[in-house]
């Protein structure tokens, strides 16, 4: 079955079109699973969670020094106080004090409850078991209150939300030690075409390796997928037809390569049609444009072209916020920024381009962009030296060196 969202057949799905048509049909997954703290980095939570305790718990210290009962003693002038014993951070001094006392005290020690005031090391002079203040000495300062951080019962994490490593610190201070989390999808891939050959084997004429598999393991390299690898399946249409229902009763989702154009021996859209529902197929996308979208029973389809750069932009763009929303995270959006490129970039008007860029920060701060080299789909070393997509409108009809651009960093370091 076919539910295609084109005006006419030969419309291009735009890129937000595509983007909102997956919105609209993917729903996010409800099992849970209660991990280990240790376990749940980069999960997405499921519950939110609320702090047991104070953080912290008791009164403490903030800074190396002596604590003291800022009565016992006349403002504005220089005094002397006796120590009477130590306070470690995890051993509590808990004699009493008189009048005219105070106990040092160390950076996280709790507080004894009759001092209101703490005093740093560097402000005082030592002499013997006395120490003498300054004239200019503050009343109540350097002391953490209980909870200071997070009240008791207070909502530490709401959910949902992909835990970060401060974010298992925070869940460890207030004594959490197991967590309910999303469930893994369950997602396989694999690749199609007569011409491709593991790793291992020697290539006849005609022949390559593949790539691509390695390629989206790498993609998919992520602590909230459980992953397959279902190997390369050959140009034989019901060969292709057996290993998506098989997989589709085992997976939440299915990643395929390569097959999905128009030639003779690319059979994946009119198997989807055969034995699921096709969404969406053609995009005005450059590299990308056959991407077949769509579900067999209750398991989610994603048939990629086979040139690996346009694999790459096109999980990036599709097939990863598709991912996200059916794990349960919360929205993300790549990072754009607007740059100069000292490239001249050229381009046709009529899909939307994600050329591959070298991008690079000067000394002083300033940003700017160069093409990383030829832009052929097929050129997986120009995507290897890349580090952003240079992002051209549908309606542009190319840069000159020198304009402000549109880029997409791989990652938030240069």
């Amino acid at each position: 079955m076919t539910n295609i969202c084109y005006p006419n057949k030969h419309d291009l799905l735009s890129v937000e079109q595509a983007l909102s048509e997956i919105r609209h049909a993917i729903k996010a997954i409800t099992e849970q699973e209660l991990v280990a703290l240790p376990q749940a980095l980069g999960r997405i939570l499921a519950d939110c969670i609320s702090s047991p305790i104070d953080i912290p718990p008791q009164r403490t210290a903030a800074m190396d020094g002596y604590a003291f009962a800022a009565g016992d003693l006349a403002d504005g002038r220089q005094a002397e106080l006796q120590v009477i014993g130590i306070a470690w951070a995890g051993k509590p001094f808990l004699a009493q004090q008189a009048q005219g006392q105070c106990v040092r005290i160390f950076t996280g020690a709790v507080v004894p409850d009759f001092a209101d005031s703490v005093i740093a090391q560097e402000q005082i002079e030592i002499n013997g078991d006395t120490v003498s203040l300054p004239p200019d000495w503050q009343p109540y300062k350097n002391i953490r209150a209980a909870g200071s951080d997070v009240k008791q019962y207070e909502e530490l994490i709401t959910a949902p939300k992909k835990l970060s490593a401060s974010d298992l610190s925070l869940l460890a201070a207030a004594g959490v030690e197991q967590i309910s989390v999303k469930r893994k999808l369950r997602i396989g891939f694999f690749s199609t075409g007569d011409e491709l050959v593991p790793l291992g084997e020697p290539l006849a004429i005609g022949q390559i390796y593949d790539s691509n598999r390695y390629l989206l393991a790498g993609l998919l390299s992520d602590p909230n997928h459980k992953v397959s690898d279902l190997g390369i399946v050959p140009d034989d249409q019901l060969k292709l037809e057996q290993t998506l229902k098989n997989a589709a009763q085992q997976h939440d989702v299915i990643i395929s390569t390569g097959g999905a154009s128009v030639g003779d021996a690319d059979f994946v859209k009119q198997t989807l049609e055969k034995c699921g529902q096709v969404n969406f197929w053609k995009l005005a996308i450059k590299p990308g444009k056959p991407l077949a979208f769509g579900k067999i029973g209750d398991c989610w389809f994603f048939g990629l072209p086979g040139n690996p750069v346009a694999v790459l932009v096109t999980y990036e763009k599709f097939v990863k916020p598709a991912l996200e929303q059916l794990a349960g995270a919360p929205p993300t959006q790549a990072l754009r920024l607007r740059v100069r490129c000292d490239s001249r970039l050229k381009k046709s008007p009529g899909r939307q381009e994600y050329q591959r860029g070298i991008l690079c920060q000067s000394a002083d701060g300033e940003l700017a962009v160069r093409l990383a080299g030829q832009q052929d789909s097929h050129q997986l070393k120009v995507a290897s030296q890349s580090n952003c997509f240079i992002v051209l409108d549908a309606e542009s009809s190319g840069i000159d060196a020198g304009e402000i651009v549109s880029v997409e960093p791989f990652s938030a370091v240069l």
